[in-house]
């Protein structure tokens, strides 16, 4: 199973970089010649979708901002938990597609898309604001997080390991 990790956001706005800065981590913990991709990406929509073309899992992780949020409460969501809390899938936009709108529209044109996408959504305070470091409450969770995202991989792991 080909396997990609990918953190998004921008690492210089505070707590946006979280999923940036989680991807880091996991790969500084990966055994070496693990054949599990690490990525850091600041896009959506479209270019989110093409980046996981050829991919049978991805694990995402990301920012979440909710008006009355816990900064630093973790979310593990899939695809079908995104599509549930978000408000419009298919609305028009003169700027991008929606990552559900994205992977709808490169399914039906037949691209090689994940079967399995699990997301790990985190919290924030502050995406406003330049800065390369999380908010403490934020950062506090970057290790959670990497250990979890570890757990999800180490059948792969393990599995690359013996072969």
């Amino acid at each position: 199973m080909k396997t990609l990790v990918l953190g998004l956001g921008n690492p210089i706005l505070t707590d946006d970089g979280v999923g940036v800065l989680v991807a880091e981590e996991v790969r500084k913990n990966l055994p070496k010649d693990t054949p599990i991709e690490i990525n850091e990406v600041s896009v959506g929509g479209l270019s989110l979708m093409e980046s996981m073309i050829g991919y049978d899992r991805v694990i995402l992780i990301d920012a979440f901002q909710k008006a009355d949020g816990n900064p630093g409460t973790v979310h593990k969501m899939t695809l079908q938990d995104l599509i549930a809390i978000s408000p419009t899938q298919h609305s028009a936009s003169p700027h991008d597609a929606s990552l559900v709108t994205a992977l709808e529209a490169g399914q039906r044109l037949g691209f090689h898309l994940p079967k399995e996408i699990i997301i790990y959504a985190i919290e924030v305070d502050n995406v406003e604001e330049f800065a390369d470091q999380p908010t403490p409450l934020v950062a506090e969770v970057i290790p959670q997080v990497t250990e979890s995202v570890l757990r999800e991989l180490h059948f792969e792991i393990s599995n690359a390991l013996a072969s």
